[in-house]
């Protein structure tokens, strides 16, 4: 049996377990190795942050303590600390699914500080805010709820459904997703696309950053990231699962 087929057919036991979500905690974090701040995640995550930053910063009115607002939490923050770095004023994360431990959050502020003392967080955040750093660090000691720990550095943690959220209009200068949108079936991200439409301001941006390959090609290298576009609808309804949907949209 293929890895990818083996790794399906768990992922959609899974998904009819209570309690789901950390179960495939679990499974990835021991079994898969999915979840693992590795050196290769915490890079491409900040080629997101810079990419989003890049990106408000020419097409967006550029100003101090901006407002940003993300889509899929996830396990790691990185993304969001790297907007407090970088001088955010506010900063919203908003999840389904509450993925957050304190000491992913830890994990993830132990690799901001690896990095810069490397010299590689410059390549990113070459305006970093010093100050910020160092009170990103003063978080390690802190042995509370993870969302009370990014609390402390004005990261705002919302589990609940982005289609409706209780932001007023036009609140945020950035709005921005990192390998999200790929899980979002399409009649849910229309409602989801309308509602960041409205809490947007007139000149802020969205930057969405959508991984539109086979995830399971990113396990098994025996397919191709195209591997999944061979099924039917029919036939990928039976594949898919809720832990980890993908939508199979393309351009």
């Amino acid at each position: 049996m293929k890895v990818w087929i083996a790794k399906a057919i768990v992922q959609k036991t899974i998904s009819f377990l209570p309690f789901k979500h950390h179960v495939n905690y679990l499974f990835q974090r021991y079994v898969t190795k999915g979840v693992v701040l590795t050196d290769a995640l915490m890079g491409d995550k900040l080629i997101h942050c810079k990419s989003h930053l890049e990106y408000y910063n020419k097409y967006g009115k550029k100003k101090e303590g901006f407002t940003t607002l993300e889509i899929g939490t996830g396990w790691y923050p990185i993304v969001p600390i790297g907007f407090y770095l970088a001088g955010a004023a506010e900063i919203f994360t908003i999840d389904v699914s509450d993925l957050l431990k304190t000491s992913a959050i830890h994990d993830t502020i132990k690799k901001y500080q690896e990095w810069h003392a490397s010299g590689k967080l410059k390549d990113y955040f070459p305006n970093i805010k010093k100050e910020r750093l160092e009170k990103l660090s003063s978080l390690l000691s802190l042995d509370i709820h993870p969302h009370q720990v990014l609390e402390q550095i004005n990261i705002h943690t919302i589990l609940g459904d982005a289609r409706e959220t209780k932001f007023k209009n036009e609140e945020f200068d950035l709005i921005n997703s990192n390998n999200t949108f790929e899980h979002i079936y399409p009649e849910i991200l229309i409602d989801i696309l309308k509602e960041f439409k409205r809490v947007l301001k007139a000149d802020g941006i969205m930057s969405h950053s959508i991984d539109m390959s086979d995830h399971f090609a990113h396990l098994d290298k025996s397919i191709t990231v195209y591997n999944y576009l061979q099924y039917s609808d029919s036939e990928w309804n039976w594949i898919d699962n809720s832990i980890q949907p993908q939508n199979r949209l393309r351009i």
